[in-house]
């Protein structure tokens, strides 16, 4: 199970909204006990793309993310980008990019702006696995 804060999805979604028409992008951090994944911090990151496709992680706010994990005592637990006209699930490149089987893959679809939809998977061998995702 991953969990994450109502404030923290609203940070995402916010996020996506404003990096419309392109996919918005950033990373997840927080602490892993036993089988769960607890998000404690959302990093919102900028798409170098600038593409509604596809995204690429700006690379020098990705270390600042990483150092900022560090200082905080969380782990990397994967990271989120939206979709924003294609449905919640992983398209081919992104489970051909998904090099981490460790990592939680969030997806925002922005499909229907008025009902958006956040799921989470593992990707793993090109094949990926929704996980459970609770928002509280």
């Amino acid at each position: 199970m991953i969990k994450l804060s109502k404030s923290d999805y609203n940070k995402i979604l916010d996020h996506a909204i404003k990096d419309l028409p392109d996919e918005a992008c950033g990373l997840i951090a927080g602490t892993v006990e036993g089988e769960d994944k607890i998000i404690k911090k959302v990093y919102l990151l900028t798409n170098i793309d600038h593409s509604n496709e596809h995204f690429s992680l700006d690379p020098k706010e990705q270390l600042m993310a990483v150092k900022d994990m560090r200082q905080n005592g969380f782990v990397p637990l994967g990271n989120w980008h939206s979709h924003p006209e294609s449905p919640s699930r992983p398209s081919e490149e992104d489970k051909r990019l998904a090099y981490d089987s460790k990592a939680s893959y969030m997806i925002l679809s922005l499909m229907d702006r008025e009902n958006p939809v956040l799921n989470s998977f593992h990707i793993e061998n090109n094949t990926s696995q929704k996980e459970e995702l609770v928002i509280e």
